[in-house]
């Protein structure tokens, strides 16, 4: 229940605008997901996920895969400033693997 209020208090600061939108990143106990988001237009720009895709190896090891692709796929959207949205999740262990992945390809946030 706590993790909501966080999520909510996190979202509260954040909204992505055409110039610069919103990356947010899901963890499930399986999947990864990450998402570049206009607010003001209601649009998702970019999509990664680990979702059907044969990825192995460790979690953090998929999280940084994803945020590599995500930052290529925002790149393809001409896309190169974003604001990160980590949700309800603290920026450590997987959440800073991605980050800094996305980082590495050229994205800036």
């Amino acid at each position: 229940m706590k993790s909501i209020y966080r999520a909510n208090r996190t979202r509260a600061k954040i909204h992505g605008t055409s110039e610069r939108p919103r990356l947010t990143v899901h963890f499930s106990n399986l999947n990864i997901t990450a998402q570049v988001i206009d607010d003001d237009k209601k649009i998702t720009l970019a999509y990664a996920t680990t979702v059907g895709a044969k990825m192995t190896g460790t979690k953090t090891e998929k999280a940084a895969k994803i945020g590599a692709e995500i930052a290529k796929k925002a790149k393809a959207a001409k896309v190169s400033k974003v604001v990160f949205d980590r949700g309800s999740k603290l920026y450590a262990g997987r959440m800073s693997a991605l980050a800094d992945a996305a980082r590495k390809e050229g994205l800036e946030f």
